[in-house]
């Protein structure tokens, strides 16, 4: 039996668990199949990077508000992934962006899911359920995702005093500073401002080892306050995730082991321990994603391993 691992631009090829060894790789299409600037639709091959898509889009001052780590990333990879950017308070998770999906069994039976408009999808939503799914499901092939008007003006800020900002697009802290996001026109943006300095978009913690902790929001201060002091964070406000980065297996550990101790969990992103599985714990739900994959993938030939399952 022939295993079967879809590749992107590798992007995120250590994200959870590790690939399959010896697989066949397959790779999706390529280009912007059609795009409906009115009804604010766009129609792409999972093989599409994300810059290719964001230039198309940007001529006709649209985006899809995906917000990878970089350009280069593929949608096919984003969307597998499943990993919301910066911009998810504002705009939602990435399965909010998409309305379709066309994607191989692995017998190379193609089958869609969902529908350009959600006013005429009915049946289950596998656009949803490819969200995050690590190409253990399908390969995917296209997608159809919602587009938004690009905003005319949008600035980083950084300060302490973030009262006066109306819903910012992204809303962070690394215990040290706290970066607000803020988009809109030119005159709400300024009015906004207050006493916040206009600075560049921060980045992520980096290191050999990162990853990225879900906690319940109301959680989130008490987690950070546990991290070891040798762990670098940046937490998202209100929405409950903790991107960290160590430069040992042992700090990235102990980051996991808080988690765990606040009824979250870490998936890796990079490095951690040859042995780890990327999640380091039974994962929520784990016997229905197994019946899950079982539907879908009833030999287990796609992309075993990426999914403790």
């Amino acid at each position: 039996m022939d295993l079967i691992a879809p590749v992107g631009a590798r992007t995120q090829w250590e994200v959870g668990g590790p690939p399959p060894a010896g697989a066949t790789e397959v790779q999706a299409p390529v280009g912007v199949l059609a795009y409906e600037p009115a009804d604010m639709t766009v129609t792409v091959g999972a093989g599409t990077s994300f810059g290719e898509l964001d230039a198309a889009l940007a001529e006709h001052g649209q985006e899809c508000p995906l917000d990878p780590r970089t350009p280069a990333a593929t949608i096919g990879g984003i969307l597998a992934c499943g990993l919301s950017g910066w911009r998810r308070a504002r705009y939602g998770p990435v399965r909010d962006q998409v309305l379709e999906v066309r994607f191989l069994t692995g017998y190379g039976k193609l089958v869609k899911g969902g529908g350009p408009t959600v006013k005429n999808v009915t049946g289950y939503d596998l656009p949803r359920l490819f969200v995050g799914s690590f190409g253990t499901l399908g390969v995917l092939q296209q997608a159809t995702l919602r587009c938004r008007p690009r905003p005319r003006c949008a600035q980083w800020f950084r300060g302490n005093d973030t009262s006066a900002c109306f819903r910012p697009a992204a809303h962070l802290t690394d215990g040290t500073h706290t970066h607000v996001l803020l988009e809109g026109s030119a005159a709400d943006v300024a009015a906004q401002q207050g006493t916040l300095e206009a600075v560049d978009a921060p980045a992520r913690p980096d290191g050999p080892h990162r990853g990225r902790i879900s906690v319940a929001p109301a959680r989130l201060r008490d987690l950070v306050r546990a991290l070891p002091a040798s762990v670098r964070w940046c937490a998202e406000i209100g929405v409950g995730t903790v991107h960290v980065a160590a430069d040992t297996t042992a700090d990235f550990d102990r980051a996991r082991s808080c988690a765990r101790a606040h009824d979250g969990w870490m998936l890796r992103e990079a490095g951690g321990d040859p042995a780890d599985d990327g999640y380091g714990r039974p994962l929520p739900n784990l016997e229905l994603m197994r019946r899950i994959k079982r539907a879908f993938d009833p030999d287990g030939k796609l992309n075993p391993g990426r999914l403790p399952l």
